[in-house]
């Protein structure tokens, strides 16, 4: 492993500790989440390159291919470096035409879980997650059958900590009542702000928050502002976006995603930008 200090520095989960700058292995993947990828060899060498840069948080799930990334992720890295955490999710599986369904009564669960431990070629899951909502976003609902589901797992030994995706502030205060998490995994960039008080209300129970689609999602965020922010400092608006969001709170973990070992590594470099506070409040126009 080299000796890279990456952007962001450290955040624990629970008894855990992982980098600020992680991975999220989705594009792995083939087109739509779906098969084996066109390059396996390069995938392969992704996430070699994410161990070499010494990254410890790798965001996955066997709804990925299904189990395709997972797979990935077992051949080119296990035996597993002891600072190295796996991140995965539960709550939705895939149907022939790519869609995610709601996978969320307890024997899917146990099934999801299962699964994740067999792909991985693992004893324990550090990190589960239970997914809610679907593809357009959270949706209102009590997730209590689902996690109780994975609190009981969790306390045969399979799972270490427990977080939420997708979810709304109501389902994160109900999961919290239930059992302790660790983070909870939402849509959230400069554009998509909805989570502010929650992000603000996590960070002083010390409980991680893991933005995914930082510049959009599939859709890329267009936005002239940042555009010329990025522009001005002659970097792309993703790096901008990046940078941006590890100053939004300490407890913002990264898990950008990419298919390409040059693209991971420019992800890393941009997100040590540093952003004067003019920057910032030009920025932060942009979800208000």
């Amino acid at each position: 492993m080299l000796s890279t200090t990456l952007p962001g520095g450290r955040w624990p989960l629970g008894e855990l500790t992982v980098g600020r700058f992680g991975y999220g292995a989705m594009q792995l993947a083939g087109p739509g989440v779906m098969g084996p990828p066109a390059d396996r060899d390069g995938a392969l060498a992704v996430l070699r390159e994410v161990a070499e840069l010494g990254i410890t948080h790798i965001d996955t799930s066997a709804a990925y291919g299904p189990l395709v990334t997972n797979r990935l992720i077992r051949e080119a890295l296990h035996p597993y470096p002891g600072a190295l955490h796996l991140v995965t999710k539960v709550g939705a599986t895939r149907d022939p035409d790519g869609g995610w369904p709601p996978a969320r009564r307890p024997e899917d669960v146990r099934r999801a879980v299962h699964d994740n431990l067999d792909s991985l070629g693992v004893e324990v899951l550090d990190v589960v997650n239970l997914r809610l909502g679907d593809a357009r976003g959270p949706r209102p609902g009590s997730l209590a059958e689902p996690f109780e589901t994975l609190v009981e797992l969790q306390r045969q030994g399979l799972i270490r900590h427990l977080g939420v995706s997708n979810a709304t502030a109501e389902q994160v205060l109900e999961a919290q009542a239930i059992a302790p998490i660790v983070c909870v995994q939402n849509r959230y960039n400069l554009a998509h702000r909805a989570d502010d008080a929650l992000i603000d209300r996590l960070a002083g129970e010390g409980i991680a928050y893991v933005p995914f689609f930082p510049l959009g999602g599939f859709a890329p965020l267009q936005s002239a502002t940042l555009s010329a922010v990025a522009a001005r400092l002659g970097t792309t608006p993703m790096s901008v976006a990046l940078a941006w969001l590890l100053r939004r709170s300490p407890n913002i973990l990264l898990i950008p995603g990419t298919s390409s070992a040059a693209h991971l590594r420019e992800n890393v470099a941009g997100a040590r930008l540093s952003l004067a506070g003019d920057d910032l409040a030009e920025l932060d126009r942009i979800g208000r």
